[in-house]
């Protein structure tokens, strides 16, 4: 209705009262949503730089306890027949005394026993008590009427518990029983029948005349020469041969010796504080533009004066100085020549780092990345981890900073509502005032042709 009263009107009047509003409203609103979009811009500037000042942090941590195990600085453990035996790190544990020459002369091994063939694991081998004798004592088998198979004595032999296993085999041939001990000359096993003569005669170990098992292999201990030294185990896995070391027996070769040795370390400890440095110094300077004042009209980092960051920078600032070690000469960087510098990156005292690897080189490895890391000795990796930790803990300023850019943003989005809402009023008030303005502008025109009309009126007649 509006609009063609006014189209009316003013085609008559010559006032376009709808530009007029259209201009109104957006003089209005223009000065409004120019701030509201400003401080969105800034908001979501602020949002960006602390999602990548967190990210930054991240990867950094990450990717420093990436590198580091607590054996950076020791290298791999090499075998020079990979086939004979392998060596690897025992937890907790530095090698020490490597290389050394081995002869493995003996593998360890398990006694193993089989029976005759049966037709089917369901066939009885006959009624009474068997007794299995092993290193930890004597075992009653009892077979009757309930488990008088293959099956019930092969369960029953499991179920004991006696450190011995028993399982089914069955081919070609027929169906039997396999009984297997554990590695070590110390593990061998008897199984002696019932006094008078009985079918499970047929399990009897070692044999009696009426018949027995088989032994497929016997309990042997392994006989290592380690630099020398004759050694003795139960077992093919050996950790007491090399300090630091387990040794994985894979086969025997009597007369012939391998090497144990450790390759070159993939990272020396001057390599990591440089790269740790480097990386450091890298979130530093990103953190520096982010948070650049604004100074003679040059726009500022859009985290300027952020609490959040201030904290961040602050901590890590503390690094070179933080206790990596609670034990030896050496507790922080800054003991091994981890300078800061005024601008707050970090540097290296070269002179003094070197002073520090000629007294104890493993004393500065064992600080930086220790083998078995706590709350006490964190190493560099993990004193990061906690300074990350603190930082982006739910309650921590870097959370709460961003908990409250988001309601802002929050804020400024029902800002823009409001705004919306106020100017749809605004305009639609204009519009009903220019429709009342156009409408008393119609009465006055034609008020103004009816008197245009009366006077051309009088005049014509006063001429008569």
């Amino acid at each position: 209705m509006f609009a063609s009263i006014s189209n009316l009107i003013s085609g008559n009047t010559g006032i376009n009262s709808g530009q007029i509003v259209a201009d109104l409203v957006q003089i209005t609103r223009e000065p409004r949503e120019t701030a509201i979009n400003q401080k969105q811009q800034l908001n979501s500037a602020r949002i960006s730089a602390l999602a990548s000042a967190s990210s930054s942090l991240n990867t950094f941590a990450d990717a420093l306890q990436g590198i580091l195990d607590g054996r950076r600085f020791s290298g791999d453990l090499v075998s020079s027949d990979g086939g004979v035996a392998i060596a690897s790190f025992i937890e907790g544990q530095t090698p020490k005394g490597l290389p050394v020459t081995m002869e493995v002369k003996q593998l360890a091994s398990e006694q193993k026993l089989i029976s005759r063939n049966y037709t089917d694991a369901a066939q009885p081998v006959g009624q009474g008590t068997l007794t299995l004798a092993t290193s930890t004592g004597s075992f009653d088998i009892v077979i009757d009427g309930t488990n008088d198979s293959l099956t019930g004595l092969r369960d029953a032999i499991n179920t004991a518990d006696a450190g011995v296993t028993a399982s089914i085999v069955t081919d070609n041939l027929g169906t039997r029983l396999v009984i297997a001990g554990q590695d070590g000359a110390d593990q061998a096993f008897t199984l002696t029948p019932p006094a008078a003569p009985n079918a499970l005669n047929d399990f009897a170990y070692p044999p009696t005349v009426d018949g027995g098992m088989t032994q497929l292999s016997q309990a042997l201990d392994s006989i290592v020469v380690v630099d020398g030294v004759q050694l003795v185990n139960s077992s093919n896995e050996i950790n007491t041969a090399i300090e630091g070391v387990t040794l994985s027996l894979l086969k025997a070769k009597p007369g012939e010796t391998i090497t144990i040795s450790a390759s070159e370390p993939p990272t020396t400890t001057r390599e990591l504080v440089t790269e740790f440095i480097d990386a450091f110094n890298s979130l530093k300077k990103g953190l520096n533009t982010a948070t650049a004042p604004g100074l003679d009209g040059v726009q500022g980092g859009p985290l300027a004066g952020n609490r959040a960051i201030r904290d961040m920078v602050s901590k890590l600032a503390r690094m070179s100085s933080e206790t990596l070690s609670s034990t030896g000469p050496f507790r922080t960087l800054a003991d091994i020549g981890v300078r800061t510098a005024r601008d707050g990156t970090l540097e290296l005292d070269s002179a003094a780092y070197d002073r520090a690897i000629a007294l104890d080189p493993d004393a500065v490895a064992s600080m930086l990345d220790p083998l078995e890391p706590d709350a006490n000795n964190p190493g560099i990796a993990g004193t990061l981890d906690k300074i990350r930790d603190t930082l982006q803990d739910s309650n921590g300023p870097l959370a709460l900073a961003k908990k409250r850019f988001d309601e802002i943003n929050t804020k400024l989005a029902e800002m823009r509502v409001e705004l919306d809402e106020d100017i749809e009023k605004y305009q639609a008030n204009l519009q009903q005032t220019y429709a009342n303005m156009d409408r008393q502008l119609a009465v006055l025109k034609q008020t103004q042709a009816y008197l245009k009309q009366q006077i051309s009126i009088w005049n014509s007649t006063g001429e008569d």
